[in-house]
């Protein structure tokens, strides 16, 4: 599989909400504990910290131990991934709609060892949730997913990460079936690194962001935290009920450099679960 992964080398935010690296763009710092931290942020955390990992010792069942910065991981009452029961999703038609505002972007793209990372510069892409503006800084991918919906879980998950002025995030989550070939996220795929990558590698062509949205944008959300260490709590969850698709050949490529990159299924701890 290795033939296929072109050749181009390579964060956005500190810790852990989905598998960032040291190159991340610079962002708010937090000035309490209640403002979040970005996946990116959470690994870039880890790369000049502590070291944590999917498997063995420093797999996610010890990651609470490894760091005291990592508490949250197994004190923490609100943490992600979750398995939603669609059918027990409280439907609430009052909820503000997410105000999705994307438009072509130019991406750099890295493996920060945890994850496939692409990061941007770019200011204008962005959601509006409760009437607060997130800016899109950064997307990744987990395999196989990290929701569940009704205990299933998907071939892969897209994470787009966003920040507000204050340091807060709101993740925007996708879930990825095997089906056709996704041509939008080709360039993407056309510069996956099997090894961690010193320096981003900028993508040829501007990704068409729009594009890696389904076209029914119901969505479920829910409050939780970053999915990496350290597990940083008060992230606000929008995960799109509908699917995206890669092809086999596409998915097995990400396979082939992350077998495994995803976190279990975190206790729902009578959190609501709001369909739109």
């Amino acid at each position: 599989m290795k033939k296929v992964i072109h050749l181009l080398s390579a964060a956005i935010l500190a810790s852990a909400l989905a598998a960032c690296s040291q190159h991340a763009p610079k962002t708010v710092e937090p000035e309490t504990k209640t403002v979040s931290v970005t996946e990116e942020q959470a690994q870039e955390h880890d790369l000049q910290s502590t070291a944590w990992s999917y498997e063995g010792a420093t797999g996610p069942e010890s990651w609470g131990e490894l760091d005291e910065q990592y508490a949250a991981c197994v004190n923490g009452s609100e943490q992600s991934p979750i398995n939603i029961e669609l059918s027990e999703a409280e439907t609430n038609k009052t909820i503000e709609e997410v105000n999705i505002q994307y438009e072509p972007t130019t991406f750099s793209v890295i493996n920060n060892g945890h994850t496939i990372q692409a990061n941007t510069a770019s200011v204008t892409n962005k959601i509006i949730l409760d009437e607060t503006e997130y800016q899109l800084v950064q997307f990744h991918f987990h395999t196989p997913s990290e929701h569940q919906f009704n205990g299933q879980p998907y071939e892969m998950e897209l994470h787009l990460v966003h920040q507000n002025e204050s340091g807060e995030l709101a993740v925007l989550g996708v879930m990825i079936q095997e089906g056709s070939m996704n041509e939008y996220l080709q360039p993407v795929w056309a510069a996956l690194q099997e090894e961690i990558t010193e320096e981003d590698i900028s993508l040829s062509e501007p990704v068409q962001l729009q594009t890696l949205l389904p076209k029914d944008q119901t969505f479920l959300h829910y409050n939780g935290s970053l999915t990496t260490p350290p597990c940083t709590e008060e992230v606000e969850w929008i995960i799109l009920e509908q699917p995206i698709e890669l092809s086999q050949e596409q998915i097995q490529v990400f396979q082939q450099i992350f077998p495994d990159n995803h976190r279990p299924i975190q206790p729902l701890n009578e959190r609501e679960v709001i369909r739109n």
